[in-house]
């Protein structure tokens, strides 16, 4: 009798227990299946034309992970940088184009990183405030310009004929205006205070830096103040000779508009 009532309980536990252990493996998520390169790529480009870059980001991340010296690498990295840059993440595409700039100098898509590169930098470090209500960005801290206005410099150096250039080209321009109007911002600042010698070094750094703006004029008649100001008065009269010889020029000169150049919009990579 005792043996049959263990022998029951045994076909009890069992009976339990097999099952619960069933649900479990079958339950358990187990090895994540792997999924041919090409499946993640092209997953990637139906994401971007529907415009949802947060998706193609994770498409375009996994090809770099599982498959770094794939077929796809390089393409899903230069996607990258773009993929990143629409959905707003300004320091990661910067980085993605230093990446790329550093591991695939001999590219053929290179200029591609070096142009993202300096587009990144100056809409990283634009707040949103004035991206939203696009106000005066002369008054404002603009790091991010001026190195977005080297980066793109260096570009337009390296790549002249690329098809990139003439967008960079228009930007370049309004980067110029922008930096100078932020230096005369500052000039005028040390002018209301007295500080001549302050306001004088950046009206003069607009003059020999940012040569032919619309702010030239501006430029020159601030260091004019400065000279009257600092009693160099030969100095000031050359400096009117300048403004008098260039005024029709410098006057007739459009001002920059400004315009959103850098709004969330940008040419994606050339398919290699």
């Amino acid at each position: 009798m005792k043996i049959m009532k263990k022998n029951l309980k045994a076909s009890v536990v069992c009976t339990l227990v097999l099952p619960l252990l069933f649900l479990t493996s079958c339950n358990s998520d187990g090895p994540e299946i792997e999924k041919p390169e090409k499946v993640y790529y092209d997953l990637a480009q139906r994401r971007m034309k529907a415009n949802n870059f947060f998706s193609a980001i994770e498409s375009l991340e996994a090809i770099e992970v599982r498959y770094p010296f794939g077929r796809y690498a390089e393409q899903a990295q230069s996607e990258l940088i773009y993929a990143y840059f629409m959905n707003g993440e300004d320091e990661a595409s910067h980085e993605a184009a230093e990446k790329f700039i550093r591991l695939n100098s001999r590219h053929p898509n290179i200029d591609y990183a070096y142009f993202m590169r300096g587009i990144a930098s100056y809409t990283r470090d634009k707040g949103l405030f004035a991206r939203v209500f696009k106000s005066d960005l002369s008054n404002r801290d603009i790091s991010g310009a001026k190195q977005s206005f080297s980066e793109l410099s260096e570009f337009l150096t390296r790549f002249p004929t690329s098809q990139y250039a003439p967008y960079a080209s228009q930007r370049l321009i309004y980067l110029r205006s922008l930096i100078a109007k932020n230096e005369l911002v500052a000039a005028d600042y040390y002018m209301k205070r007295k500080a001549y010698v302050a306001a004088l070094r950046r009206a003069k750094y607009v003059i020999e830096n940012i040569p032919n703006t619309s702010e030239t004029m501006r430029a020159l008649r601030v260091v004019r103040d400065c000279y009257k100001e600092l009693g160099y008065f030969e100095l000031m009269d050359d400096i009117d000779a300048v403004i008098d010889a260039n005024k029709d020029v410098l006057q007739n000169e459009e001002p920059a508009k400004n315009r959103n150049f850098f709004s969330r919009n940008a040419p994606s990579p050339v398919l290699s």
